[in-house]
Order: C-alpha cells, then sequence, then structure tokens
C-alpha cells in the first residue's frame, strides 16, 4: 500500500493567506433522493433557536421522509441541532422570512460546516426575498463561492435607498418556490407601505395622525382600496421586506377497498399499486378499465400550513390588503372550487403585534385553523434551550459561584401554549446537583475547599486539599512565587472583570460556544474581544435579558482578531440590536477594530442592515503605528497622557518617513485618523491606557491583542489542542497548551487564561499540570473580576475533579 504520510511543517501559505488550493475547484451538491407521495410522514417541529434568550427568530422545521425544509436560520442553529440530533447534512431548503440578523445570523457558519463535510462538501438550497443578494455579496469576503451556488433570491428588485420598488405589479400573486409530488411551497411578499407625505424614522414609517377607522376598514374591507387622499407607495430599504410562505401537501387519497378491486376482477399485486398511485388498470378477466374512484374512497384535501412573519405595524397593514390570501380565509366568498382550508399558522410575529385587537381579528378570519405563536416572549426565558450546556454551568456554580455565577434559565415553567409532550423537561439546579452529588460525593468537600480560597490569604504558601476515595494531599509549591503585583494593590471588584462568552473554536458545540470575550468596566462602559456567532444569546444567558441589553448599549469597541467567521459571525446582530436600544438617544457610532478584509463585509451588510459603527483596521492600532511621528503629535494635542513620553522617531513602521502612508495622515478628516481619535476618546473615557492589536502567524491579517489599565496587564492564551499534538497544531496554525502557556511566560505576566480549545475536547481539555502554575482553563460564561486574579490558577485541580471522568471524551456529533 502506498505510503500517503504528509511531512507536516509550518504552513507559512496558509499563514500569509495564500495556500490557495491546485485542485479543481469545488461545486458542492445537494444529494437527490427520491420522494414517496403515497405513503410520506409529514410534521412541523419548532427548533428552539432564540426562545430562551430572545435574541433570534425561532426556526421552524418542516419534515418529510425524503426532504427537510427549515424556515429562518438565526444564530445559534447548529449548536441546538447538534444538541437535539438534527442533522443539518440532511437539509435540502432554508426559507428566509426575512434577511437580517435575526433570521439568518445562522446562514454563515452553516454554510461553512456543510461546505467542509467529507471529500467533497455539501450545500443547501437557501430561499429569500431580493434583500438576500445583499448578504450573499458581503459573505462573499470569507465563505467560497461554491458553497453559495444554491442561493436564490425572489421578488422585485431595490432601487436607491428609499425609492420605490420596481415591478410592484408582477408579484401580487403567491411566487412558486417549489412544487414536486409532495408539497408546494409559495412565498406571498409584504413590503411595508406609508402614506406619501408622511415621516419615516430610520426606515420606519411614521403615519400622522393614524386613526384605529383606518384598520378597522380594512378589516372589513380588505380587497377595496383605501383613500385617504394620500398615495400608498412601496419603500425601497433593503432589510424591509418580509414573506409568508404558504405549504400546501397534496390531497390524502382516500383508503383502497380491496373487496371492491376483487368484485372488479382485479388481481392483488402491482394492479393494486397502480391503482393507489392514481392510474387506471385492465381487469384481468373483464374487458373493462378499473380506475381509481371505482376502488378507493373519496379523497380529502391535503393539509396547509401558513407561516407569517409580520414585523411592524406597516407590515400588517400591508398584510390586510393581499388579496391572494383571500382564497385561505374562511369567509371568501368567491368560487367554491376556490376555497381553502388552512390547517395551520404559524406566527413568527411579536407578540406585541399579535396581542393587538385587530391582529386579533385577522386571525379569526381563518375559521377553525390552529394558530400557534412563535413569537418571543419574556416567560421563554424560563427554559435552557442548550440544556447541556446549562448542566454544566450548574455543575461549575456549585464547585465555584465566584468565578461560575448561577445561570438564568433554572426555574419552575409554566404552559406555553405548544403541545406538552414535546416542550423540553422541567429541569431545576437542585436535580442537576443532585445527578452530580450522586455520581462524585467528593464535590461536597472539594466546594468546601474552593470557598476557603476567597477568606485566605493568596500569598501565603499552603496546602489543597481535597477528598476521593482516600484523602490526599496535593502541594502546589509554586503558589509562593507569584507575590501579589502593585497593579492589583487596592484594586476593586467594580475596576473590571472578564466574562469568557465563548471557549470554543471551529465551530459551536453542546458545551461550547465559539469565541468571544465580554469586559465588563461596570460604569464605564464594556468592549468585546472577538464576536461570534451566538454571543448576544450568551450575553443574556449570563445577564440576563434586560443585563444583556444594557451590556449592548454600553458597549464603547468591539475587536476582532482576524477573518475567521467563528470569530466575527455575530456581530451585525450585536451592532443591529445597539442600534436599536439607542435609537433616538444621543450616543456615538460604536468603534470595531479588525483586520481590513473586516471591513469589506461590514461595508456590504450595511446595504442590508445600518449598523451604526466606526471601523478602525487593526494594523492601525499597532505599537509601531500608534507611535508614528504624526500620530504622536496628534495624539499629544488632542488626548496627552500626563507623565508618559510619546515615542518620536519610529523607523520600522507603516507611516514612517518617506512611505506612501506618510502623507495620509496628515490629511485633515481623514477617516482612519478620526477612527484612531475615537479609539483614543474611548480609552480614556472608559479608564483605559492603551488597546494594542499585536501581528500573529495565524492567518492573513491575524492579531492578538494587548489591552492596558492602569498599569495592569493580562493575556488570554488561544490553546486549541492539547501537549503531544503539535502536528495538529501546525497543521492549523493553533497553539498547544504549552506554546500558549509559553508566550504568556515570555510577556512576563501574571495571569495566563486559555481559551479557544477544539471542540474535540467538549467539557475540558488534557493538560500537563507541570505547566499550570499561573494558568486556569476557560468554561463558557467563566466570569473572572480582576480582584479574583490570584485565586485563578488554584481552581484548576478542582476543575479536574469535577470532570474526572469525562476529560478525554470526545462528542463531536455527527452533523
Amino acid at each position: 500500500m502506498e505510503d500517503k504520510t504528509e511531512s507536516v511543517s509550518f504552513n507559512k501559505r496558509r499563514a500569509e493567506g495564500n495556500d490557495k488550493s491546485e485542485r479543481p475547484k469545488k461545486n458542492f451538491q445537494r444529494n437527490k433522493r427520491a420522494l414517496n407521495p403515497t405513503n410520506t410522514i409529514a410534521y412541523v417541529q419548532f427548533l428552539g433557536t432564540g426562545m430562551d434568550t430572545m435574541d433570534t427568530s425561532p426556526s421552524v422545521l418542516l419534515f418529510f421522509d425524503k426532504q427537510r425544509f427549515i424556515f429562518n436560520a438565526g444564530e445559534g442553529l447548529q449548536r441546538f441541532c447538534t444538541e437535539h440530533k438534527i442533522r443539518l447534512s440532511k437539509i435540502d431548503h432554508i426559507f428566509l422570512s426575512r434577511v437580517c440578523s435575526e433570521t439568518a445570523g445562522g446562514i454563515p457558519g452553516l454554510l461553512l460546516t456543510l461546505a467542509g463535510m467529507g471529500e467533497e462538501g455539501m450545500s443547501v438550497n437557501v430561499w429569500g426575498p431580493s434583500d438576500l443578494k445583499f448578504l450573499v455579496d458581503a459573505m462573499q469576503n470569507f465563505i467560497p463561492n461554491a458553497a453559495m451556488v444554491h442561493t436564490r433570491s425572489f421578488g422585485p428588485t431595490h432601487g436607491s435607498v428609499g425609492a420605490p420598488m420596481a415591478d410592484e405589479t408582477k408579484f401580487a400573486d403567491p411566487i412558486v418556490l417549489v412544487d414536486d409530488e409532495v408539497v408546494k411551497l409559495s412565498a406571498i411578499l409584504l413590503r411595508p407601505s406609508f402614506l406619501e407625505g408622511s415621516q419615516r424614522l430610520n426606515g420606519v414609517p411614521i403615519v400622522q395622525n393614524p386613526t384605529e377607522k383606518v384598520l378597522d376598514d380594512r378589516m372589513d374591507h380588505a380587497s377595496e382600496h383605501i383613500n385617504l387622499n394620500s398615495r400608498s407607495i412601496h419603500t425601497g430599504k433593503p432589510g424591509d421586506m418580509s414573506v409568508i410562505y404558504v405549504c400546501e401537501l397534496p390531497e390524502i387519497k382516500g383508503k383502497f377497498d380491496p373487496v371492491k378491486a376483487k368484485a372488479l376482477d382485479v388481481r392483488p399485486g402491482p394492479k393494486y399499486h397502480e391503482l393507489q398511485l392514481g392510474n387506471s388498470v385492465k381487469s384481468d378477466n373483464k374487458n373493462i378499465m378499473v380506475h381509481p374512484s371505482d376502488v378507493m374512497a373519496p379523497s380529502v384535501s391535503g393539509p396547509i400550513v401558513l407561516l407569517v412573519d409580520c414585523p411592524t405595524e406597516s407590515h400588517f397593514q400591508e398584510l390586510l390588503s393581499v388579496q391572494c390570501l383571500s382564497s385561505y380565509y374562511a369567509d371568501f366568498s368567491g368560487p367554491p372550487d376556490n376555497a381553502k382550508v388552512v390547517t395551520c399558522v404559524i406566527h413568527l410575529s411579536p407578540s406585541s403585534l399579535i396581542s393587538s385587537s385587530n391582529y386579533q381579528r385577522w386571525m379569526k378570519r381563518f375559521g377553525s385553523a390552529q394558530h400557534i405563536i412563535a413569537g418571543h416572549e419574556r416567560k421563554n426565558m424560563e427554559i435552557p434551550i442548550l440544556k447541556a450546556s446549562a448542566r454544566i454551568a450548574a455543575r461549575l456554580n456549585y464547585l465555584c459561584p465566584q468565578f461560575f455565577p448561577a445561570p438564568v434559565h433554572f426555574a419552575a415553567i409554566a404552559y406555553l401554549g405548544l403541545d406538552r409532550s414535546v416542550v423540553p423537561s422541567k429541569v431545576a439546579a437542585a436535580d442537576v446537583i443532585y445527578d452530580l452529588l450522586s455520581e462524585n460525593p467528593e464535590i461536597v468537600d472539594t466546594a468546601q475547599c474552593v470557598s476557603q480560597f476567597w477568606s485566605q490569604s493568596t500569598e501565603t504558601k499552603e496546602e489543597i486539599r481535597f477528598v476521593q476515595e482516600d484523602t490526599v494531599m496535593v502541594e502546589e509549591p509554586w503558589f509562593s512565587e507569584n507575590t501579589l503585583p502593585s497593579c492589583l494593590d487596592n484594586i476593586r471588584r467594580d475596576d473590571m472583570e472578564m466574562v469568557l462568552l465563548g471557549t470554543g473554536s471551529s465551530q459551536p458545540s453542546k458545551y461550547r460556544n465559539v469565541s468571544a470575550i465580554h469586559i465588563n468596566l461596570f460604569s464605564n462602559g464594556g468592549l468585546l474581544l472577538d464576536c461570534s456567532e451566538g454571543t448576544l444569546g450568551q450575553l443574556k444567558r449570563r445577564y440576563g435579558v434586560e443585563g444583556a441589553d444594557n451590556a449592548v448599549r454600553g458597549l464603547r469597541c468591539i475587536w476582532i482578531s482576524h477573518i475567521h467567521a467563528d470569530h466575527h459571525m455575530g456581530l451585525a446582530r450585536i451592532l443591529a440590536l445597539r442600534r436599536t436600544l439607542l435609537k433616538g438617544v444621543p450616543h456615538e457610532p460604536v468603534l470595531v477594530v479588525g483586520p481590513r478584509q473586516l471591513k469589506s463585509y461590514l461595508d456590504a451588510y450595511q446595504r442590508l442592515e445600518d449598523l451604526d459603527m466606526q471601523f478602525l483596521d487593526c494594523r492601525n492600532t499597532t505599537y509601531a503605528s500608534l507611535n508614528a511621528p504624526s500620530r504622536a503629535t496628534d495624539s499629544n494635542k488632542h488626548h496627552s497622557s500626563p507623565g508618559k513620553d510619546r515615542q518620536q522617531k519610529v523607523d520600522s513602521t507603516l507611516f514612517a518617513k518617506g512611505s506612501r502612508m506618510e502623507s495620509y495622515w496628515k490629511k485633515p478628516g481623514s477617516p482612519v485618523d478620526d477612527a484612531v481619535l475615537s479609539l483614543q476618546k474611548m480609552l480614556s473615557e472608559a479608564g483605559l491606557e492603551a488597546l494594542i492589536s499585536v501581528p500573529v502567524i495565524h492567518c492573513s491579517q491575524a492579531f492578538g491583542v494587548v489591552l492596558k489599565a492602569s498599569k495592569r496587564l493580562n493575556s488570554v492564551g488561544k490553546a486549541t489542542f492539547e501537549d503531544g499534538m503539535e502536528d495538529e497544531a501546525i497543521k492549523k496554525n493553533h497553539s498547544t497548551t504549552e506554546e500558549a502557556i509559553g508566550v504568556g511566560n515570555s510577556a512576563g505576566v501574571y495571569r495566563v487564561l486559555l481559551t479557544h480549545f477544539s471542540q474535540r475536547y467538549p467539557k475540558i481539555p488534557v493538560f500537563d499540570e507541570a505547566h499550570m502554575h499561573k494558568t486556569c482553563i476557560a468554561f463558557d460564561l467563566m466570569s473572572i473580576n480582576m480582584a479574583d486574579l490570584p485565586v485563578l490558577p488554584k481552581v484548576l485541580p478542582f476543575l479536574t475533579m469535577l470532570f474526572k471522568n469525562e476529560m478525554t471524551v470526545d462528542e463531536l456529533d455527527e452533523m
């Protein structure tokens, strides 16, 4: 057998972003499966994405034996499906009811995950209104084109922002997207309209002197044109369009009667099958044709399911005027043959709109149809959707509540209005702890030992005691080596706290979300270091709904390390929410610091949603760039730091004398210069000394970060692989734990926190304790107050006790 083992070495071309493959370009294809219209199981399943945190739109799965359709793919969809063993590789189509971060935040990560499956990769059909092209244009900055070849948009195209849409009358009827033997799926567009001459605020129509009578009249005369001495026009703002999806299943054929078939001399066998398929056959002994109607009971109309996403009052006013829905109403007055009976209506609209009297009246027009409200309500916070992660958080909280605050999810749940057989079971923290103590009774003594750290001096050499099957004493001689640095003298608990929102790499798993760190500066606001998919949901799991909203309002800066999707795909959702929360309130755009490729993505995405942000390239925040001669002069002029001498001459800088960029800084009103001044102002107001980006070897335009606050310096290391896996780490340009700790030691940091672990370590990674004298392992939702840094390494041995039977378990679930 030929040896195919490849030698492993540093992948410099990948680190520089030049590792383009010589192989032919992939053309990801969908698996085609034969349909069986005569015997198909069909059901609707709600994927609980966002139901516990209200950060994204719930997803709906329409399941058939040979086909799977998902409606909306917000952030967290992959993680939810992994935990509940829903194989996304089996999904044929994804339909978006709107194109925005709330409904489509999970699309980029999903496409990348599918593209990496198997030898050739996979793809999925993604459907959405014409706004989808703006999302596709943005994703091209970091997703291969081959992964997006099956994205399809429909509906009228947009002109300039604020201009009327073209081809309005062309799309008045339903747009058929899928029509096969199993289902016919159509789209009805809702384009919000407003009266010409009315005001608009950030794209939201505000009609002057609105009256309840207008809506009442529309309810009674939905098919009539409303004349208010003003002309109703459709706007051309991207992101405004929403979709009603109509799923119509074929008629259910009557039961086959073998007695009647036998009376007509049709023998059992293939002819029975043909008759059930709807085909006529010839009698075996009589010279007659036997038709399906001769041997089968009458057919029954197939179920009809509507998915309605009506996000605003303006959309609702348009909904009342949609004439193509009239045949689905119970009070339809047209020809009886055109009347259709709706089985179920799924409402993705916000609860504030659904609860209005006019919306309730509209719902009643569907007669006996079942209505399922999937919109967000605050009581949904009571159920942890990611149960595996919530159980880990509860266990960690029992061991060390100082570093692992209590989860916000665990509470008695009330009736949700759904089929109780499929509602997640009640889970309380007490149940989780009961299971933990049953499995590992020694944890009681372990938790008591950990609690003592906060009442003992951190500078005294001490022994750590804990109980296993026999009493064991462990000496930790390095504790006496770590004398308390002067920067921690008199530190207050409201100075700074670091919250690990995501500690995994590549793609989210049941136990670890991907990279994000919240730097909580309390009254001075906060920062985000990386902002992966699901970051907003993690903020809400840590702080609660209102607390997370306050954290997003207080964001001063978001720093992104590099363009890999597991570091920035939650950014658009965070920025869009911040814009909404601060609408009408005087504020400054949040500063986003990232690689130049990120700016291309954000610029393209902002055609879809206003992100209200200011961008600064990481290259302009390196030590050399920040200390360039022209910058030193400007910074001393605008934001001087007393007692600190600026470097006046830097030879190896992007803006050194004689470089192409030298004159750029001297331009008045330079956008880069303005962004740098914004950074300096933000740091000053936040009580920070500096934010410095440090180039690292990982991929093109990759950076680490140094955050300095009153001479305090901490390091967050990315240790993707355990020691002994150097070859694997080199292949992917990641670090082992020993290498990450070595970087911290070289920088002379007081503490090192390891994060960004490979998902091959679902709960706790394998590590050599000999290297851990100033180090700790990070977990999702871990909260480290700077006042607790002396205690940090002491907790690590006890974490191994908590997971002593699970350190090497590989739980990479099949997608």
